[in-house]
């Protein structure tokens, strides 16, 4: 058995650090979930309440039937979040499922990264030994991440802080809450379907090997396109493991689908150090 509590350890104190993003998300999340038709299971089959959700939960009725959901999420006030969490979608999926794959998988993900990153800075020789006995390169974040394991630690403790800010609140304040950030992100999802312009040409031909480099490693990043402002640190320690230097990584910059304010904050970074 590998000692590797002082990773769990960070990977929590993250979280904590992240908590008012991940509340954030998750009202932005549900934003929408009022609108749609109800549904529940009764005697096996799903059937329309003919009501929307907003309107069922005015009533100041269940949003989860008896027979849909999980039993932790079954003790919970008529039309709040935590209810509608445990309720059940057109197609027979309990929302906390979706909940769970488009929220929590992802935001616990990049936490990890993030503690991941912060190891490899803070605790190069503890960060080292721990890649080693995983079997995986210390360079790649995400491999060690997957190896170690935090991920599913960690993906319930998030979900405890969720339920505890937001389970007892009404859905309809939980809306309310993300519809700001909601409409960020929808924004966001038009630019990542749109077509991605070819990038700059180099100027430079003493660059190309360097911008071949960095577009290999934007690649494996798992960092969106364009890369936003706060997935700065993830793309500059993705560069910073292909082997580019900071100058290098300041001159491909303005050749990468990346965002104006994410050059800012590398640029920042780089001069820190």
């Amino acid at each position: 058995m590998f000692d590797i509590d002082w990773m769990g350890l960070l990977t929590r104190e993250v979280l904590r650090e992240r908590g008012a993003a991940l509340i954030a998300e998750s009202c932005a999340w549900a934003v929408g979930l009022s609108d749609q038709p109800h549904h529940e299971r009764r005697a096996g089959r799903l059937v329309p309440t003919g009501l929307t959700v907003g309107e069922r939960a005015a009533h100041g009725r269940p949003l989860a039937g008896e027979e849909d959901g999980r039993l932790e999420l079954g003790d919970a006030r008529p039309g709040t979040f935590q209810d509608a969490l445990n309720m059940v979608d057109a197609a027979g999926r309990v929302q906390a499922e979706r909940f769970d794959d488009e929220v929590l998988v992802p935001f616990v993900r990049d936490t990890c990264l993030e503690a991941a990153a912060r190891a490899r800075e803070t605790r190069r020789g503890d960060w080292a030994e721990l890649a080693d006995d995983l079997g995986e390169d210390p360079r790649d974040l995400l491999d060690v991440v997957r190896a170690g394991g935090w991920e599913a630690p960690l993906r319930i403790d998030a979900e405890h802080l969720v339920l505890a800010a937001l389970g007892g609140v009404p859905l309809i304040e939980v809306e309310a809450e993300g519809l700001p950030l909601s409409l960020v992100r929808a924004a966001e999802a038009v630019t990542r379907t749109a077509v991605v312009p070819e990038p700059v040409p180099v100027p430079d031909d003493s660059l190309a090997g360097a911008l071949f480099l960095a577009r290999a490693a934007l690649d494996d990043s798992g960092c969106t396109v364009p890369v936003r402002a706060d997935e700065a640190d993830l793309l500059l320690a993705a560069l910073g493991d292909s082997g580019l230097e900071p100058e290098e990584v300041s001159a491909v910059l303005p050749h990468l689908p990346v965002e104006e304010a994410t050059i800012t904050r590398i640029e920042a970074t780089l001069a820190q150090r």
